[in-house]
């Protein structure tokens, strides 16, 4: 595998998959792990958008953690497209993924991957509003990061044109925007079906939250248990561990 300046291939320290990274981009952090066990649930069979892939890290995951038979990864950044392909190929995983170099934004609109609806769509957005946060980050960083070329209105509403009847959507995001997401799930008719809060530590406000949506489904929300990463020692926890396919000593 030939990598570009400042690449570099990574261990997801999951059934010896491998990640190309630049080192000067956005790389992974440990939401991409928790939404693709929240997600994998997925049933044997199913096809699937991964909505913003990035790098592809989701798309690769669910390809080894479910039976999934095809999952389409969204990444509107041409070179990020580029090395995600160049990661599916790394894995051997061209059976189960494609990586197309779409706009998030424009597939409602201009009614990009036609076909019959898809069984499921998960998704890893950019949390922050284009007026908030750093803005002296690189181009990669900044576009993965912020609202700027697609806000979080175009991910839900590109969910709803792509999901089939009953299908289900998968996002993890920040907890700040929680009533946002709500609100838009329901403008486009994705019920809020399942909700967990994940945790630093025990003691610590939540940072992330996983929710899954069901396109036209009965009002019933449950929430599950919080998820803690660390335990009082600074080591993972055991649920961690399991999520990483690992013993907990």
């Amino acid at each position: 595998m030939n990598l570009k300046e400042n690449e570099r291939i990574d261990d997801l320290e999951y059934n010896n998959l491998k990640i190309i990274q630049n080192e000067k981009g956005f790389c992974f952090g440990i939401d991409s792990i928790l939404i693709s066990d929240f997600a994998r649930e997925i049933k044997q069979g199913t096809v699937g958008v991964d909505l913003g892939t990035g790098t592809g890290i989701i798309s690769i995951l669910l390809a080894s953690k479910t039976k999934l038979s095809k999952i389409i990864g969204i990444e509107i950044q041409k070179d990020i497209a580029d090395m995600a392909k160049r990661s599916v190929e790394l894995n051997s995983l061209q059976d189960k993924i494609e990586i197309k170099n779409l706009n998030v934004k424009e597939i409602a609109e201009k009614a990009l991957l036609e076909r019959e609806k898809f069984d499921f769509v998960v998704t890893n957005p950019p949390y922050k509003k284009l007026d908030t946060g750093k803005t002296n980050e690189n181009e990669y960083k900044f576009i993965s990061r912020h609202e700027v070329t697609a806000n979080l209105e175009d991910f839900i509403k590109a969910t709803k044109y792509l999901l089939k009847d009953k299908g289900s959507m998968y996002i993890v995001h920040r907890p700040d925007r929680l009533v946002d997401i709500i609100e838009l799930m329901r403008k486009y008719k994705i019920e809020p079906k399942k909700m967990r809060f994940v945790y630093s530590t025990i003691e610590s406000e939540p940072t992330l939250v996983l929710i899954k949506g069901i396109k036209n489904a009965k009002q019933f929300l449950k929430v599950e248990k919080p998820l803690i990463i660390y335990n009082s020692k600074g080591e993972y926890t055991e649920e961690i561990y399991k999520i990483y396919d690992k013993k907990y000593y």
